[in-house]
């Protein structure tokens, strides 16, 4: 369950928000619906929107998120993660098919040309799948912490609060 008031995700049944202490309202038993923040955005839009937003267009969107975004803890915290995790997708996908491929093919080795368009198609759609996923995460209501980025974005949006 998210708190109306900061966004933070808390355990179901809590009588109060484990970050702001506002306190909820009495639930009459589980929900059927997939748990939505209904914090207020400055973006005019539900916070679940603005979070699956901030992934569409990799860490452009989220820069776009982070700076216009004001008042939501909740898409803060998805357009942090969606910079750091795409921007380091990015220089990895850049490296790799602009800089390892150039090196291959200026040694005019068949097999290391192979090896470095094979790893960049496997770098991509693992990128496509991470992507989906994430906006598929923001756009149901969830915060989906990614190891070591997630704990900073969380960081980084509390800041920013």
């Amino acid at each position: 369950m998210f708190c109306s008031k900061c966004g933070t995700e808390n355990p179901e049944g809590a009588k109060f928000c484990s970050k702001c202490g506002a306190k909820f309202g009495v639930s009459t038993g589980p929900s059927e619906a997939p748990a939505k923040p209904k914090a207020e955005t400055s973006v005019g839009m539900s916070a679940n929107t603005a979070g699956l937003l901030c992934y569409v267009g990799g860490w452009i969107s989220g820069i776009v998120f982070a700076v216009i975004e004001k008042k939501s803890t909740f898409v803060k915290f998805h357009a942090w993660q969606s910079i750091m995790t795409f921007g380091i997708l990015s220089v990895v996908q850049i490296i790799v098919s602009g800089i390892l491929a150039a090196i291959a093919v200026a040694t005019l080795s068949p097999g290391l040309v192979a090896f470095i368009g094979i790893l960049g198609t496997i770098i991509w759609i693992l990128t496509f799948g991470l992507w989906i996923a994430l906006m598929i995460q923001a756009g149901t209501g969830k915060m989906w912490k990614l190891p070591w980025v997630g704990n900073w974005a969380e960081k980084r949006a509390s800041k920013a609060s």
